[in-house]
């Protein structure tokens, strides 16, 4: 019979992988909900109108990236392609919301979007995602960048770039996005990749992002959009920027910068590290104010920002899972089911560790008492048996060793 392989952009995660997430996800937990954010658990699955009407159905991600599929009753479900829109889906569904109340949420877990796979980033990815809703003070959008600059630092993270923009409103960006249509026929629009050549009508800002070298070379001199802002965006994005720099906290203007998706408003931000490759962004978000009424809920401000684990993993590298407490190896083989029980009661005391299933020599248990990393090694021979006592041995000192009753150790214990 053939193995039955992973699907392709699908990766497992073994322990020593598993543990990286494991501190990413305590790490976000113990910094957010010093912030005052809560977690909220989004479903994987949501009906597909949710991303079309959020994300746009012009963006590649809604054209080309989600996992679409009927269910039995011929209704059209997407596995999550990105956090926010499932997590505003929820906050207009609770019907939380008041006027003056602020309400902030943390998320954390697996997204799905159909592209080729590489380096930082895979079909199932996942992401740390925070939102403040009913906040639309230019303090809530500096909170989020100073909060994520905590949580990097936190993980160890220093050499990271914050680039920092500002895109505007529904009242200021028509003006802008019609300069941008100008300057790219200007520049001909054949020169153009063919997915630019269909932007340059539906969502021109996201040309200003294409890759591709000469899409690069032609927006070159394109309008900034930073020169387009009514009074009450750049006032907005004034005091984001006056907060930035009273906390003493670096930041590069990046008029290119735009995001992916069609909710952003005002600012938008970005956190970039060139040591994982091509592939810089490790985090980034902004503002999207009028996200929740076009999904039927209240005329409510809204910010927040998503951090992607995969290349966050790639920065910290692997880690070394924590020592073990104990190790019981069994030299006699009638000692099996008392270390186990030896074993349990450790265990319930607090301490981690585990017992060999069967006796062996001396040497090829400690050999395996060694492989564990365990900081002691308790030793269960023919005298140990007969007696209901345990060798003590000292694995990360000078292996000092001391045979005492189980009954008793349990009780220092």
């Amino acid at each position: 019979m053939s193995r039955i392989k992973k699907i392709k952009g699908f990766a497992d995660l073994f322990p020593q992988d598993a543990a990286v997430f494991t501190k990413l996800e305590n790490t976000a937990r113990e910094v957010f909900s010093r912030y005052g954010f809560g977690e909220l658990r989004t479903p994987i699955l949501e009906k597909t109108e949710l991303f079309i009407k959020s994300i746009g159905e012009d963006t590649d991600v809604v054209g080309k990236e989600m996992f679409t599929f009927p269910d039995r009753k011929g209704r059209s479900l997407t596995m999550r392609p990105e956090a926010t829109a499932g997590v505003v889906r929820a906050f207009v569904e609770s019907g939380e919301y008041q006027p003056g109340k602020v309400l902030k949420y943390f998320t954390t877990g697996p997204m799905f979007r159909y592209e080729r796979p590489q380096k930082g980033r895979q079909r199932q990815f996942h992401q740390l995602n925070a939102e403040i809703f009913g906040a639309p003070e230019a303090q809530a959008d500096a909170e989020l960048i100073l909060m994520l600059k905590v949580f990097l630092n936190a993980l160890g993270l220093t050499k990271l770039t914050i680039e920092l923009n500002s895109l505007g409103c529904h009242e200021c960006r028509p003006a802008y996005r019609q300069a941008l249509i100008d300057f790219y026929k200007s520049r001909g629009k054949d020169g153009f990749c063919e997915d630019c050549q269909r932007r340059m009508e539906t969502n021109p800002l996201r040309v200003l992002d294409c890759k591709a070298k000469a899409c690069k070379e032609l927006v070159k001199g394109a309008p900034e959009i930073t020169d387009h802002l009514c009074g009450e965006c750049e006032a907005h994005f004034s005091d984001v920027k006056s907060i930035l720099d009273a906390a003493n906290v670096p930041y590069e203007l990046n008029p290119r910068l735009v995001r992916g998706l069609d909710y952003y408003v005002r600012t938008a931000f970005e956190v970039t590290s060139g040591d994982i490759g091509s592939q810089t962004a490790v985090a980034g978000g902004g503002r999207y104010d009028g996200l929740p009424k076009s999904l039927g809920g209240p005329d409510c401000a809204s910010t927040g920002f998503a951090c992607g684990m995969e290349r966050l993993a790639m920065l910290l590298g692997e880690m070394e899972a924590d020592a073990p407490d104990f190790y019981i190896a069994v030299i006699d083989e009638r000692a099996a089911n008392d270390a186990m029980l030896f074993a349990q009661q450790l265990r319930e005391k607090g301490l981690r560790g585990e017992a060999s299933y069967s006796s062996g020599s001396m040497k090829s248990r400690m050999r395996a008492a060694n492989k564990t990393g365990a900081k002691t090694c308790f030793i269960i021979g023919e005298n140990e048996f007969a007696e209901k006592s345990v060798t003590v041995k000292d694995m990360a000192g000078d292996d000092e060793q001391y045979t005492i009753s189980r009954e008793e150790y349990l009780e220092k214990v």
